[in-house]
């Protein structure tokens, strides 16, 4: 029974207990056909700032009544998607690459005879071999997951006075490197 009043409470949060108010709710009009705009692209003082705004009102921006600034739609409609959607998702998707690349490297350096020289000086070939697998990082996440080695067990993060045993404990179960 629980777990059925969870599924339901998730559908109702999901999709809201309250319709999305239309753009033209929020006294939003297209930038094209706003007064208020049309003076701020007279008013721009360069001519970088003047095709911007141009810019914006070729693209279907919408822009406030009574402001005249372009404002962002995020209500989840397709029509506005290229004004947040897809930007959003393409920056999450790029600092999980950068993220993903940096933790691949950790983890290679951590396995090379010299990690602290590998952090402090970067093997920029060994870089590369980081970063270019890391594009499909959605995919590799997927994999370490299901294999479990994404995430490191509990017993093995270090927290409070006993992270100095553990630390010790490593190096003592680590063969000594020659330099």
């Amino acid at each position: 029974m629980q777990r059925l009043f969870a599924l339901v409470l998730a559908i109702f949060l999901w999709f809201g207990f309250v319709a999305p108010q239309p753009a033209h709710a929020y006294n939003l009009t297209p930038c094209s056909e706003n007064e208020v705009f049309a003076q701020r692209i007279k008013d721009s003082g360069n001519a970088t700032a003047r095709r911007r705004l141009e810019l914006y009102s070729q693209a279907g921006l919408l822009c406030g009544k009574d402001d005249g600034l372009p404002h962002l739609i995020t209500d989840g409609n397709l029509k506005h998607a290229g004004e947040f959607t897809i930007p959003g998702l393409l920056f999450l998707y790029l600092t999980g690459w950068v993220g993903y690349a940096g933790r691949s490297y950790l983890i290679a350096a951590k396995k090379s005879g010299t990690p602290e020289d590998k952090e402090i000086v970067i093997d920029v070939p060994l870089a590369i071999s980081c970063i270019l697998p890391a594009l499909l990082w959605p995919l590799l996440s997927i994999q370490e997951f299901l294999a479990g080695t994404l995430v490191e067990r509990d017993d093995r993060i270090p927290v409070g006075p006993d992270s100095l045993v553990l630390a010790q404990k490593d190096k003592r179960n680590v063969p000594s490197q020659s330099r």
